[in-house]
């Protein structure tokens, strides 16, 4: 059963256990008792339907939509989310409920073992439909806006999209999620970030910019974190960098 996580492998032994009538104490009274694994596969005090692994993978790479790539994420973000989850700073009815149900401790060993996988920024999902301004994308993602007060998303994300000094990684979440969550910051249906930098930004950007830069972020990984652009781009939409 190996690359299985070693729930299912501990789960799969305990079946075998309990139809032999085992009693080995070593076995059965630690089944991975109060683990960030045994949380996020179960559920834990949220309850099964409540478990990570359900909307996230079995690997916590996101769903390639709206459910988010997990794996890899700092640890004290992922602990910040679910803050704001429980306090209503990030509106989300499924994550409300979860975040409000674990404890601290709980919340500490689920976003610790997530903290623990590597994060792979590789394109998570389909590409959009309907193909965004890949020219405006990149200028917005490089650049900013000056003009608008839209700092560039590299400043705090890197040019790369992976993060840096507590923000979250960008390349390798989806499109459509990361488009989503900019809709979400400049309606207020999230707030919660240190100035409200990502609510005057969201706010600031049209909704068809929103959706382009959120395609260009989502494409880092390709090309070497420099995803290639339309020879259409003239010179004066092309990012400086």
């Amino acid at each position: 059963m190996t690359g299985f996580p070693a729930i299912f492998r501990l789960l799969g032994g305990l079946a075998v256990c309990g139809a032999a009538g085992c009693t080995d104490p070593a076995i059965v009274e630690d089944p991975f008792d109060q683990t960030g694994e045994l949380i996020a596969f179960s559920g834990g005090e949220a309850g099964a339907l409540a478990a990570c692994s359900t909307c996230h993978g079995v690997q916590g790479e996101g769903d390639g939509n709206l459910a988010p790539r997990i794996a890899g994420l700092d640890q004290g973000y992922a602990l910040r989310q679910l803050e704001h989850f429980a306090s209503g700073a990030r509106k989300h009815p499924q994550m409300y409920r979860i975040a409000t149900t674990l404890d601290g401790a709980a919340r500490e060993k689920v976003t610790a073992y997530y903290a623990a996988m590597p994060y792979d920024p590789a394109p998570n999902g389909a590409a959009p439909g309907a193909a965004p301004d890949q020219c405006a994308g990149a200028t917005i993602y490089h650049d900013g806006v000056p003009s608008q007060g839209v700092a560039s998303c590299a400043s705090c994300h890197g040019a790369d999209g992976l993060g840096n000094a507590g923000n979250p990684p960008l390349a390798g979440q989806s499109a459509p999620y990361l488009a989503h969550q900019l809709d979400a910051w400049a309606s207020g249906e999230r707030y919660g970030d240190a100035r409200a930098a990502m609510t005057a930004i969201s706010r600031a950007l049209h909704p068809t910019d929103r959706q382009a830069v959120a395609a260009y972020a989502a494409r880092l990984a390709d090309a070497g974190g420099d995803p290639a652009l339309p020879e259409t781009c003239l010179p004066e939409r092309r990012p400086r960098r």
